[in-house]
């Protein structure tokens, strides 16, 4: 598969100052008069987008685990191995996080996002007068560097609530020191980028796989259907039910994409080997399913993922020299998926807690993610450049199913989208016996549905903690059933209580130090 090689340019991406030793320009960089000079220039700032900024938070070290889990942790449904000394994980499971005890953490986070933000005004900016590049390609760019700027605002958004809202680079001190703009404003700039990226950027109409592993018209297409999604909901609480509908509705009706599907043996039963969810573990990405992917590469960027499908007690079985359950599933996950019914849940599907040895020899273990084992990175090379889907088809009909459900109520679409999520899960029953259990169901009672499988089938896409932001329900687990309940007041599973301020991070004191204008999320002081 080519892979698209990411070159890190940083000219034309620093903030400029007055002051002498600021100005200077360090050797290895480009300074900004010199950059936006080609289109090689241009290329290299859109690039830099796919790992910077939101794209890195997919990353991480063996013992922390990547930062995107942060969410998973907060809402207790997943462990870590190492979080005796992962101080970050523990604030998030027992709610003790604060300004002054996350700041770092958090800080990084907070820069990291808006380091993605500032590469993309500068594209937005310099793109379109850039010499010798093709208006087509322009917009191309241009569309690329738009849905990362609205990327990056849409994880600040819901991590921190409102927040400074900057579109044009820092060339000068003036407007150092920027006010939160409202969660509305913030969605407002979100909406207008990815209306253009998948409207008016001649973003290719594919996969990212065809199309040399860039942003396609499905990418922006999907976030922007979640977006319009997660606005109907808390705190926004605008209703663009029918937006997100029409959006989920167009990626659906172009036929790019797909669920993949099981293969069966002549009695019909589902080969575990080659279920869907297999075939996703071994391909290095669907491109029929997966919409919008991390991309890794041996030797350039490698995948920390297969060394998080262990739990440290296997590590002197692996090739890599430290194996960590950095996403371990706790008993309260593993809870919703029905252990006879539903696929997903069963050995070597989404989990596993064992391997046979060369000499056949089994060895069991607590249960870590399935969906990550690389045999070959595991047991040969501890490299892996398995590719992380982001976004991905299934999401798009759970998208399709709850909106259209909560602007049309439940129609025979609705229940049609949502049945092709379960159906591939609950192998044994068919489509038309799922479809029969979810029509005539009230639109509350059908959108539970939709929440049920949300959890179940994107606990590795990490939506969990943002579809509890959205919806203040709390999903209570019990030998697959799945109830749901107001999350403030609820106690999750390592005991800490959820209280109205948990529904955002807060503020870190860091970045209130240097930007006197940020106030702190409500309910946050250096101690609570």
């Amino acid at each position: 598969m080519k892979k698209l090689i990411t070159i890190i340019a940083t000219a034309g991406i620093l903030a400029t100052s007055c002051s002498d030793f600021l100005t200077e320009i360090p050797k290895d960089e480009i300074a900004p008069s010199q950059f936006f000079k080609n289109s090689d220039h241009a290329y290299n700032a859109v690039n830099a987008l796919y790992r910077s900024g939101l794209p890195s938070l997919f990353s991480g070290g063996v013992y922390s685990g990547s930062r995107i889990m942060f969410g998973a942790y907060t809402s207790g449904l997943v462990d870590n191995e190492y979080k005796g000394q992962e101080v970050h994980v523990q604030h998030a499971q027992q709610l003790t996080l604060n300004p002054v005890n996350m700041s770092s953490y958090l800080g990084g986070i907070w820069r990291d996002l808006y380091l993605g933000i500032s590469r993309a005004n500068n594209a937005v900016k310099y793109i379109p007068t850039t010499p010798g590049l093709p208006e087509t390609e322009a917009n191309k760019l241009l569309a690329e560097a738009r849905f990362f700027r609205a990327l990056n605002y849409y994880y600040l958004v819901r991590f921190f609530g409102g927040v400074p809202l900057i579109t044009e680079p820092y060339e000068s001190l003036e407007n150092l020191y920027v006010e939160r703009a409202s969660v509305g404003d913030v969605y407002t700039l979100i909406v207008e980028d990815l209306q253009y990226a998948s409207q008016e950027g001649n973003l290719p109409n594919t996969t990212m796989g065809s199309n040399g592993n860039r942003i396609t018209q499905g990418a922006a297409t999907s976030l922007l259907a979640e977006v319009y999604l997660t606005m109907s909901g808390y705190p926004l609480q605008a209703d663009h039910y029918a937006d997100a509908a029409q959006q989920a509705r167009s990626l659906i009706s172009d036929g790019v994409f797909n669920l993949t599907q099981h293969d069966r043996n002549g009695a019909g039963a589902v080969i575990p080997a080659a279920s869907a969810y297999n075939k996703a573990r071994l391909a290095d990405n669907l491109q029929n399913e997966h919409i919008y992917y991390f991309e890794y590469t041996v030797g350039i960027a490698n995948s920390g993922y297969a060394q998080w499908a262990f739990p440290t007690n296997i590590s002197p079985e692996l090739e890599y020299a430290i194996a960590n359950n950095a996403y371990a599933p706790t008993p309260s996950l593993l809870a919703a998926y029905d252990p006879a019914e539903d696929l997903r849940g069963q050995e070597k599907q989404y989990f596993h807690s064992s391997f046979t040895k060369a000499d056949g020899t089994v060895v069991n273990f607590q249960k870590a993610p399935y969906l990550w084992y690389d045999e070959e990175a595991a047991f040969e090379t501890a490299t892996s450049d398995k590719d992380l889907p982001i976004y991905t088809y299934a999401n798009v009909l759970l998208i399709a199913a709850e909106s259209i459900a909560l602007s049309e109520g439940v129609t025979a679409e609705a229940v049609d989208y949502l049945s092709q999520v379960r159906a591939r899960a609950y192998w044994k029953q068919s489509a038309e016996q799922i479809k029969a259990q979810l029509t005539g169901l009230t639109p509350q009672q059908f959108v539970a549905e939709v929440w049920k499988e949300r959890l179940r089938e994107l606990i590795f896409e990490f939506h969990v903690w943002f579809d509890i932001q959205r919806t203040r329900q709390f999903p209570v687990t019990d030998d697959g059933e799945i109830t749901f309940v107001d999350v403030v007041g609820h106690r999750n599973s390592f005991g800490a209580t959820y209280a109205e301020k948990h529904l955002l991070y807060p503020i870190p004191d860091d970045e209130i130090q240097r930007n006197p204008a940020l106030d702190p999320n409500p309910g946050y002081s250096e101690t609570d």
